[in-house]
């Protein structure tokens, strides 16, 4: 396979333990080295490529001297603002993500937390630990409001798979606007603290900018429903950490189901591992048996699309942090 420039091209693979699946698929379009960390540097030298399996490793920015020769750089994660870095903001290298490639995965764990919450599994699960036989009265979810925050691939996913187990969605995105498809209605995200109290579910799924971080606050967290429930598979710096405990422990809002934190790893001693009112998963929404596949699928499409020089999937606009109209 030959690039537009008449060459194979030079693809770097940096991994951190196990390497990525379909690297023969990789091997058949590009000359490949893969790497981990400690010899990335020598590893992108004239490389036109860097394949970034090993998500959120700092080695690129710690390694950008040696990148002068990279065209494009792919990284298997969706949230990518964390990687991001004034050098490689400002080049010309083309960023991509793997947004959609766990979308799907990420609406049926949100889902599962709803039906967790309403049908009251934690609490049976308690009950069961006790060996008490306790009947109880739970909540229906058909015709409850959720707002989704985030209306890229993952929101959309939520509000399709929420839809059609009969929640009424609206969605709250960079700007409001009329509804679609997906969604009842859209507000801006600017206006969370006066949109709220409408909603029995507040889901999370926004990208973590500049913008976003602790978009759910003290004001914003006393605004929702006291019988409200916050759901976060987005990025644990969405919410100010210290007002979610303090509204949970006063009984502002009813309870928080999260897959991500922050910080993460959760300490030990942290208050949320002990709250009867919460949920905590290990930020494990988007992976299922065959993620890790679908990531190298979407590597390998992109890099069939580089080497013929057609359009990228999913080009990160570097200035936002996501990719747009995502």
């Amino acid at each position: 396979m030959t690039t537009h420039e008449g060459k194979r091209p030079i693809v770097a693979v940096l991994y951190r333990e196990a390497l990525p699946p379909r690297v023969d698929e990789i091997e058949e379009l590009a000359d490949v080295r893969l790497t981990k960390a400690a010899g990335l540097g020598e590893a992108m030298n004239g490389a036109d490529v860097l394949f970034q399996w090993h998500s959120f490793s700092p080695a690129l920015r710690e390694n950008w001297a040696a990148a002068s020769s990279l065209k494009w750089v792919h990284v298997s994660a969706a949230g990518v603002s964390q990687l991001l870095f004034d050098d490689l903001i400002k080049s010309d290298v083309t960023y991509t993500n793997s947004r959609g490639v766990l979308s799907r995965a990420i609406a049926e764990f949100a889902l599962g937390f709803v039906l967790d919450i309403a049908k009251d599994s934690q609490g049976s699960l308690r009950l069961q630990e006790a060996r008490r036989w306790q009947h109880r009265i739970t909540r229906k979810i058909q015709g409850q409001r959720v707002l989704v925050v985030g209306t890229g691939s993952i929101g959309r996913e939520i509000a399709s798979l929420f839809r059609a187990v009969g929640l009424r969605v609206s969605g709250a995105g960079r700007s409001s606007r009329p509804g679609d498809e997906y969604f009842d209605d859209i507000h801006s995200s600017q206006d969370l603290a006066l949109v709220l109290r409408d909603f029995d579910y507040v889901v999370l799924a926004a990208p973590l900018t500049d913008d976003t971080r602790h978009m759910v606050d003290a004001d914003v967290l006393s605004a929702m429903k006291p019988t409200a429930h916050l759901i976060n598979v987005g990025r644990g710096e969405l919410v100010d950490t210290d007002a979610l405990v303090d509204a949970l422990r006063s009984g502002s809002i009813s309870g928080a189901a999260l897959d991500v934190v922050h910080p993460e790893p959760l300490p030990p001693e942290h208050p949320l591992w002990s709250m009867d009112n919460v949920i905590l998963t290990p930020h494990m929404s988007g992976d299922t048996e065959e993620y890790l596949d679908d990531l190298g699928k979407l590597f390998v499409e992109n890099l069939w699309r580089f080497s013929r020089s057609e359009p990228l999937r999913n080009v990160v606009d570097k200035k936002l942090g996501f990719v747009p109209g995502s």
